[in-house]
């Protein structure tokens, strides 16, 4: 309601639980029917309230396992049938350092690789501690796909 009244754009996060509790949540029938099913209610939810800007985040990281955000990732273009623009909050997450066997800190590198791929797979908007290095990203992503688009022409 607050966003609504606002005409403030709203982000819509999934999670289950509470920070404290949500990785007791991580069971999935299926998670990417389970989310889309998900944002699909609360984008109806946050439009009956009046709100007409609504970006979707998945939560990587919240109430997913290592493995669920790797498939998460991976499947991003799923989000599409939503019409939503897309936000991927990848920067420094432990499905990264863990992976790495390295720190939060030293994570820049599988940080910056990661979100190449969810702007490939549909990100619109990247959440990140690295600006410089998200800059370069989508710099890098728009040429990529400008090229691509020329040459098929």
């Amino acid at each position: 309601n607050v966003a609504a009244e606002h005409c403030c754009p709203y982000i819509l996060m999934h999670m289950r639980g509470t920070p404290a509790n949500m990785m007791e949540h991580t069971s999935y029938d299926n998670l990417m029917l389970n989310l889309i099913h998900y944002f699909s209610v609360q984008i109806r939810k946050a439009e009956q309230a009046g709100v007409k800007d609504i970006i979707i985040d998945p939560g990587f990281g919240f109430s997913k396992t290592l493995d669920q955000n790797f498939a998460l990732l991976s499947q991003l273009d799923s989000f599409w049938a939503l019409n939503k623009p897309l936000l991927a909050g990848l920067s420094r997450k432990s499905m990264i350092y863990k992976t790495l066997d390295t720190s939060s800190e030293e994570s820049l590198n599988g940080t910056t690789a990661l979100n190449m791929i969810a702007l490939k797979n549909g990100a619109m908007i990247l959440r990140v501690h690295d600006v410089k290095a998200a800059h370069q990203a989508i710099a890098l992503h728009l040429k990529l796909n400008a090229v691509h688009k020329n040459s098929k022409a």
